[in-house]
């Protein structure tokens, strides 16, 4: 089973994920932090999987501790929890090595969903978090001439269009009726022509050169 830290400055709010994570049978907690710093304590000792990770808290926040964390364990995937009002650097934290956000405000499903996705690999992002990506990015881009897309082929934008949209690769695979396999290669053909290293880079690299609709 998964091991799972929980890092958030509200003890009440770390319950609550907790409490989910037992009842759904998600992983198991092994620990829990108030802020950045606490986490970085207790990385060692736990050597978790899965780090759920607030970005505000005091003492440390979560993208340094992401940061640091992933210098320490560089296998460790994260799962940042936001709120949409919170003025979070979102390209910086994905940079950092993030691999999902889920809104605090998030049901058990997509809770459950986000989870499941980053542990099997795959990066995940709520329809809410994409649009607020992507008018921070139009909004830090606005100045800027986008690129357009003039290298893919239909099939490669059909993909990208559905990653953007924040389905997960199986989840394409079983809505265009092709193979997990060729949907994975298609991703990838993607990320060598857009020189990005992973699906949440290109979904940012997309929506900066409008290369989709959103």
């Amino acid at each position: 089973m998964n091991k799972i830290i929980i890092v958030d400055d509200h003890s009440l709010f770390r319950e609550g994920i907790k409490l989910l994570i037992d009842n759904e049978q998600l992983g198991c907690v092994v620990a829990e932090a108030e802020n950045g710093k606490t986490f970085l304590d207790l990385l060692d000792q736990h050597q978790p999987d899965l780090v759920i990770m607030d970005i505000e808290m005091p003492v440390m926040n979560g993208l340094e501790a992401i940061k640091q964390g992933l210098k320490r364990q560089p296998k460790i995937k994260f799962l940042v929890l936001t709120m949409l009002n919170e003025k979070a650097n979102y390209t910086e934290i994905i940079y950092a090595g993030a691999m999902g956000f889920v809104l605090k405000t998030a049901g058990k499903k997509e809770f459950e969903r986000a989870i499941n996705t980053i542990m099997a690999g795959e990066s995940y992002f709520s329809p809410e978090m994409l649009r607020q990506m992507l008018l921070n990015t139009q909004k830090e881009n606005e100045q800027e001439e986008p690129e357009r897309a003039n290298s893919f082929t239909q099939r490669e934008q059909e993909v990208l269009n559905h990653l953007c949209a924040g389905l997960s690769v199986s989840e394409i695979a079983e809505k265009i009726f092709l193979s997990v396999k060729t949907i994975e290669a298609h991703r990838a053909t993607l990320l060598r022509k857009t020189n990005t290293r992973n699906t949440i880079n290109l979904v940012l690299h997309a929506i900066k050169n409008k290369l989709v609709d959103i």
